[in-house]
Parts: structure tokens; sequence; C-alpha cells
């Protein structure tokens, strides 16, 4: 019996090999972003690689490969600013993304070599949780500075995340401060009387966040009252729109009253879905509203960044190869660009 072969000599098409991590989303104007820049080459897989080069390439190696650009940036640095930096993280809408874009931008910040601290302001904890403080009942936290019993610089804490990053946490007992503090003197700057330039001198910080909770309530003017700065998160979604005007009402109100300093400087857009029109449309309307308040690092849907709290870290540090990743990256590198231009201009 014949048994017939196939020729050696046949030509063979190999299978091209596909990432399984999408790039970073470019910007609106179709440019990308930094962290695109550092993590995706552009001569990676390009066509001029040999074929031992390209049979090397693995995603599993190229997720490893993002990872360490990330955690160790020598070739991407964020200015110090001369001036240091209050913002507060406020949007009494609830699900936009407050505490994620206080975490992971103050994680960004922290692991580019600038000294941050965060301030957990919202009774239920997330961002104490999610860069691994310790924030059990009876643990010094924010609220026996609101009450002072403690100073600020007693209650930070050393995140896991990076030793550039503190926390001052929050406890439930944070959830009744509201009513003690009614009685209290001066009660809506009780927080500004704890962040006094010798404090945070002495914690040596660059960047201070103060996290609020989904409300305007006291804490939520204390916050304001002790910031420089207001950080918006904006949701890409219809609702997320609808309570913006009663934010941006209060904040005038807090500046004609309690605190004249108080502006807003940074809007960024969260939870983008390049798949729906209503993305876009709520994009376009912001951008067209505040103009270069916002942005241009859009932070996009991701399943990493909503899993990274459940494990007590940042997206930069559970995922550091992750579209959510290289996003807070670039968010966190146009916050430092401005402020180092305010300073020089």
């Amino acid at each position: 019996m014949t048994v017939y072969r196939e020729s050696q000599s046949q030509p063979q098409t190999e299978a091209a090999h596909v990432s399984r991590e999408t790039p970073p989303a470019p910007y609106p104007d179709g440019t990308a972003g930094a962290a695109a820049d550092v993590l995706f080459p552009t001569s990676q897989h390009s066509p001029q690689q040999t074929p031992e080069e390209s049979s090397v390439w693995t995603p599993i190696a190229e997720e490893a490969e993002r990872a360490t650009r990330v955690l160790h940036p020598e070739s991407l640095r964020l200015p110090r600013p001369l001036r240091r930096r209050v913002m507060t993280v406020a949007n009494q809408k609830g699900g936009v993304g407050k505490t994620t874009t206080t975490v992971n931008l103050a994680a960004a910040l922290a692991l580019h070599g600038l000294r941050t601290l965060v301030i957990d302001l919202d009774p239920q904890g997330n961002a104490s949780t999610a860069l691994g403080v310790e924030h059990r009942s009876g643990t010094p936290s924010v609220y026996e500075v609101l009450l002072g019993e403690l100073s600020l610089a007693d209650a930070a804490a050393v995140s896991n995340q990076s030793r550039n990053l503190l926390c001052v946490p929050a406890t439930i007992d944070l959830a009744g401060s509201e009513i003690e503090l009614v009685s209290m003197v001066a009660r809506e700057s009780r927080l500004k009387e704890a962040i006094t330039g010798e404090v945070l001198d002495r914690i040596d910080a660059d960047y201070v966040f103060i996290d609020c909770p989904p409300s305007l309530g006291l804490l939520t003017v204390n916050a304001m009252v002790a910031a420089q700065e207001v950080l918006i998160p904006i949701q890409c979604e219809y609702y997320a729109l609808e309570g913006l005007s009663q934010l941006l009402r209060n904040i005038e109100l807090v500046q004609s009253h309690l605190n004249p300093a108080l502006m807003i400087s940074t809007i960024l857009l969260t939870m983008y879905d390049g798949r729906t029109k209503l993305a876009d449309q709520v994009t376009s309307e912001v951008r067209g509203h505040f103009g270069d308040l916002v942005l241009r690092t859009v932070i996009p849907r991701s399943v990493k960044v909503s899993e990274a709290p459940g494990y007590g870290q940042t997206v930069l540090t559970y995922d550091p190869g992750s579209r959510g990743a290289m996003s807070y990256l670039d968010a966190a590198r146009e916050v430092a660009q401005r402020g180092a231009q305010e300073e020089t201009s």
C-alpha cells in the first residue's frame, strides 16, 4: 500500500500572536497616553522582527514587561510640585468612582516618588481597604482627628502599596460624627484645623487627597473647607450629570462663605465604555462645558479595577499591566504636570 506524505518544502503560515490585553484607549484627539508610549513601545511586534524574535514572544511575557515598567518607572518620573496640593475628591452621587480615583491616583503618584497622603472621610472606609490600612473600630482614625483627640500625623498609617503612600483611615465611628459635630464651634473647619502646614511638613506630603462620602453633608463641607482644589469624577452616564449642578452650587456656597480660595481644578471622566454612544455624548457635553478642566485621560470600564479592592490593593499593584492601571497612570501624570505648570506659570 502506498502512503502519500505532504512535501516538507511546502511553505507553512504561522499563526499571528494576539495579545489578550488591549492597549489603552487613545485620547479623544486620537493620540495615545504617556503610559501607552512607555508600556506599548511602537517597535514591539513590528514587521521587521525576525522569526526568532517573534517566536519567543508570549502574552504572559508582554504582561510581565508592562507590569515591570509600571512598578519600576525609571523612564517616567513625575515632577514634584513646589506648592503642596490639597485636593478634595467629591461628587454626591454614589458609584461614580470617587474612592477608586482617590486611591489609584494616590498610588500612581506615590509609585513615582511623590509623597502622598489619603484622608478617608467616608464612613464606609473603602479607601482604607483599598490601601491595605487597618480600619476596625478602635483604630486611630480621622474620627478622633475631627474631634481634636488625635493629631493627623499620629493617625496616618503607611500603606502596604508604597512607602510614599500614607492613609488616615476611617472607622465605623465616623458614621455618627456629623451629629457630634453639629454642636461644636467652627464645625465646618474641624478638618482644616487638623491639616496645618506644620503637620503636613511632618508627614512631608506633596499631595493630599480627601475622599468624601457620597453626600453633601458636614463631612463633605469639612473636606471642601480644608482643601485648595476640588477633583470631580464623573461617570460617563446620564444620571451622573443630573446631580452635578447641585454639587457646583454647594462649591460656590463654600467659596462665598467658608473658603474663598477653593477652586475646581480637575474633572476626570470614569467608567467610559467606548461601545456606547451615550458615553461619547456625555464626554462631549462635559468637555464642552468645562473645557480644559477635564483631563485628556479617560478611565475605561475595567474588571481589574473592580477586583483590586477585594484583595486590599489598588489596580496598580493588583494588575499593573492592565488598561485600568495604565489609564490611572496617565491621569496621575496629567495631574502632576498641571501642578508643575501652575507653579512655573
